[in-house]
Formats: structure tokens, C-alpha cells, sequence
């Protein structure tokens, strides 16, 4: 199925075509590549808007996931029909992120990538709000990435890694 992605931002420039290659990578990881995913690259005012919005916190952040079904971490969805085929939308806060890397050293590019995992492990019912959920979530981070490792020569690892 397709990864739609869509740069809503001008602050930075997005290197799409090896994000979309990223996340059809991390999709397949998941087992999950039947369905589509929509990846929207935002910037600050954007992302600034949705987290008021959705989570009560007026200011940017680096990614927001709105999954299209509610399942518990690790299921997959099971679709009724065609147009149930989708996961959801990530938002990735592109401006954010570019910041964040600028002030750490940290490649952008990578960073992206990693940042789409953690969204598409949100979209699959994986959250980090305990510490044993947290545990899931990295697990499953780390196993999918691991996976975009082998295929890339990269040695990305989650976002999360010192979280609990």
C-alpha cells in the first residue's frame, strides 16, 4: 500500500524520497505493510497548534501520531474493508527536529527516520506512559530499527533510549 507524505512546511528542506524509504522500511518491520500511512512534515506553528489541540501543550514537539484504529501494542488492525486499510497519520515536526539536531550535532536525515518509527509504533497501539510501557515501546523501536540497520548500513536507535 503507500506511504503518502506531504511537506506542509517551508522552514526546512525534506529530503523526501529517502524518508518515504524509510518508512515503507519501518512499515514492513511492523508487519504492517498492507496498510497506509500518511506522513505530514510540519512546521513549528503547525505542530505548536495540534499539541494544544490534542494534548494540551502549546508548544512544538518532534512527532504526533493519529492512528486510524485504536488496537493494543503490537496488533495489527483488521480491516472490514478496503478503505480500512490505513494506519493512520504521523506528523513530523520537521522544524523542531531540525533544531534539536543542530544544537545536539545529531544528522537530520537520521533523526527523521528514528522519529518515524516512534510514530509509527504509536500508530500500532505502543505508548511510553509507564515504564512497563515504555519497555514495549523501545523493544519495538529497537527491533524495527535494527531491521532499517541491516538494509541501510545506519546505526539509528529510538528516540527514547534513556526515557524511564
Amino acid at each position: 500500500m503507500s506511504v503518502a507524505l506531504r511537506n506542509a512546511q517551508r522552514a526546512v528542506p525534506v529530503r523526501r524520497a529517502p524518508l518515504r524509504r524509510a518508512v515503507c522500511v519501518l512499515r514492513a518491520a511492523l508487519g504492517a505493510s498492507r496498510f497506509d500511512v500518511g506522513v505530514v512534515c510540519a512546521g513549528n506553528g503547525l505542530m505548536r497548534r495540534l499539541n494544544g489541540a490534542y494534548r494540551q501543550r502549546s508548544e512544538p514537539t518532534d512527532v504526533l501520531s493519529f492512528p486510524f484504529h485504536q488496537v493494543a501494542a503490537g496488533e495489527l488492525p483488521r480491516p472490514r474493508c478496503r478503505d480500512e486499510y490505513n494506519l493512520g497519520d504521523i506528523f513530523l515536526g520537521v522544524e523542531y527536529i531540525h533544531q534539536q539536531c543542530r544544537a545536539t550535532g545529531e544528522d537530520f536525515d537520521s533523526v527523521l527516520a528514528v522519529t518515524a518509527a516512534h510514530g509509527l509504533c504509536h500508530l500500532l497501539g505502543y505508548q511510553h506512559n509507564t515504564k512497563h510501557e515504555w519497555q514495549q515501546m523501545y523493544q519495538k523501536e529497537v527491533e524495527i530499527l535494527e531491521y532499517l540497520n541491516r538494509l541501510t548500513g545506519a546505526n539509528l536507535q529510538p528516540l527514547t533510549a534513556g526515557l524511564f
